[in-house]
């Protein structure tokens, strides 16, 4: 698998320890999509700076997720 940072693959690592599960690009795109969804509910777009640093962090935990090679 992809470098993850330490971020998703905490992430990673809460979900499931199986390695056949982990390499799987659908699971990632679904983790990816709830942290998506996780961002657009607790910190919405047009808060804070510091919101809009931690719904950044959520997005691009996502986004590294989604893009990482199996």
């Amino acid at each position: 698998m992809a470098d993850l940072s330490p971020a998703a693959q905490a992430v990673m690592a809460a979900f499931t320890s199986n390695e056949v599960i982990q390499r799987d690009r659908v699971c990632r795109e679904r983790i990816a999509a709830a942290l998506h969804a996780a961002a657009d509910q607790v910190v919405p777009a047009n808060g804070s700076r510091r919101n809009n640093e931690i719904r950044a962090d959520l997005l691009a935990i996502a986004a590294e997720l989604k893009q990482a090679d199996g």
